[in-house]
């Protein structure tokens, strides 16, 4: 586990800034944060060097780029070693369509978060992918009906400064 680092009050208003808009210039983030523009620069490169801040993705709309479906899947593994986990993952990694990939505890081993244009191409992805690779053993999907909150900023509320 990688160790948490230390922030004060100004770390917690910058991220919480870059949160809502990571385009904000050193100039626009002093000016929201109370600092001065070159002060919001070093602490946004110290917080980059320190892998608090990953990056600044677009944000894109999905059904805008006739990306319709949204599903969660859970798999089941076909045999529960190292070597099979590691398969899974590499599979999953290569899978453009696979937005997001948790290993957990319960019934399931992991759960995948995926989109796709249509139900055709889920089943595709399913019957071609996911179900005839060697590690698994169990497929369960669900497609998304609506969505009714998304998004990526963390809750930095909780977080200690």
């Amino acid at each position: 586990m990688l160790d948490t680092v230390t922030l004060d009050g100004f770390d917690l208003k910058i991220l919480a800034a870059l949160q809502r808009d990571g385009r904000l210039t050193n100039q626009e983030l002093a000016d929201e944060v109370g600092l001065s523009a070159s002060q919001c620069s070093r602490r946004r490169l110290a917080l980059e060097e320190k892998g608090v801040i990953r990056g600044y993705p677009a944000q894109l709309a999905p059904e805008r780029l006739g990306l319709g479906v949204t599903v969660f899947t859970q798999v089941t593994l076909a045999r529960h070693s190292p070597d099979n986990a590691r398969r899974f993952a590499e599979l999953v990694r290569r899978l453009d369509f696979v937005l997001e990939a948790h290993a957990l505890t319960g019934d399931a081993d992991y759960l995948v978060k995926m989109i796709v244009p249509d139900l055709p191409t889920l089943s595709e992805v399913v019957n071609e992918h996911l179900l005839p690779h060697e590690s698994v053993a169990n497929v369960r999907s669900a497609v998304v009906l609506q969505t009714l909150k998304t998004g990526t900023a963390l809750p930095l509320g909780w977080v200690r400064g």
